[in-house]
């Protein structure tokens, strides 16, 4: 009986939680985005929140240059990258 208490407090201290708390750190993240927040794309692509929708952001890349993305796409706020890891 002790091994399988054992292993299910291991599950739960090494994946369930690290999971748990870094999905609530994403949600405030989502949530505290607004116009002219500079932040980087899960691709690597640095821009600024010109529009914030429901389910999608535009992102100004450069002069004239705006792309439509999915709110999940966003990976960081500028800056705060190095404060995640």
């Amino acid at each position: 009986m002790w091994p399988l208490l054992f292993m299910v407090l291991l599950f739960y201290f090494i994946l369930y939680r690290p999971q748990k708390r870094q999905q609530k750190r994403r949600q405030e993240m989502f949530a505290s985005l607004k116009k002219n927040t500079k932040v980087v794309t899960v691709g690597g692509v640095y821009g600024t929140i010109t529009e914030i929708k429901d389910d999608y952001v535009r992102i100004r890349i450069a002069d004239k240059v705006e792309i439509k993305m999915t709110k999940e796409s966003i990976s960081a706020i500028a800056g705060e990258e190095e404060e995640m890891k």
